[in-house]
C-alpha cells in the first residue's frame, strides 16, 4: 500500500476517526473491464472513471462527510447522488470497498482522505456516465466525467503518460497510480514506464 507522498501519511482507517480537528473526505474509482480497442488495434482494458472538477483540477467522485452522515460511507454515497447523478438503491460504496486512508496537514484545513475502489459493470458504469450529466452539481461544482486511458502510444508519451501530467487534487495522483498497481490493472513495467515517460514528456 502507498504509505503517502509529500505531506501525507498513512493512517489506518479506524485510528483516522478518532484523530482531532481534521475533516473527512471521501472518494472512490469506479472502474470496468473495457475489451473495446482505440482505432482498432490499441487495447483500452479499463474504463476508469474521474472528474475535472470546478477548479480545473483532476480528481475523483467524492467530497467532504458531513458531521450529519452516519458514516463515511454514507458521506461518500450522499457526495456520489450529488455528483454522478447515483439513485440511492443504485450504486452503493460499501466499507468493503475501502482501500486507504492517508492524513495532510499541507492544505488549509487538516484533511484525512478516505480512498475507495469499486469494480462494476461495463454497462453500469456508462449509467453513471449518462446520469452524470444530469447531476446536481454538474456544471458547478464538477465539470465533467472523464476515463482515464491506461494505454501509452507509439510516440511514448500520448495516453497514460500525457494523461498523468495533469494538475491532480491533493492526493489523487497517487491514489490512482496505487490503484492502478494494487488492482493489477497494469504491470509494474508498463506502470513505471508511464510515469517516467510522464516526467520526461
Amino acid at each position: 500500500m502507498w504509505q503517502g507522498g509529500p505531506g501525507y501519511r498513512a493512517v489506518s482507517r479506524r485510528d483516522s476517526r478518532s484523530l482531532a480537528g481534521y475533516k473527512h473526505a471521501c472518494h472512490v474509482l469506479l472502474y470496468a473491464a473495457e475489451p473495446g480497442r482505440l482505432f482498432g488495434r490499441i487495447p483500452v482494458r479499463q474504463a476508469l472513471l474521474m472528474q475535472m472538477r470546478f477548479d480545473g483540477k483532476i480528481g475523483f467522485p467524492g467530497g467532504f462527510v458531513d458531521p450529519r452522515d452516519g458514516s463515511l460511507e454514507e458521506g461518500l454515497n450522499r457526495e456520489l447522488s450529488e455528483e454522478l447523478g447515483c439513485e440511492p438503491n443504485g450504486l452503493r460504496i460499501t466499507e468493503g470497498d475501502y482501500a486507504s486512508s492517508h492524513a495532510t496537514e499541507a492544505l488549509p484545513q487538516k484533511v484525512v482522505a478516505h480512498f475507495y475502489t469499486k469494480r462494476i459493470s461495463l454497462d453500469e458504469l456508462r449509467k453513471v456516465e449518462l446520469s452524470a450529466v444530469q447531476a446536481k452539481d454538474h456544471g458547478r461544482e464538477v465539470m465533467g466525467i472523464i476515463r482515464v486511458p491506461l494505454y501509452t502510444l507509439r510516440d511514448g508519451f500520448g495516453g497514460l503518460p500525457a494523461f498523468l501530467t495533469n494538475t491532480f487534487i491533493g492526493n489523487a495522483r497517487e491514489q490512482l497510480i496505487d490503484a492502478l498497481r494494487s488492482l493489477h490493472l497494469l504491470s509494474e513495467a508498463e506502470l513505471q514506464a508511464a510515469i517516467s515517460a510522464s516526467r520526461d514528456g
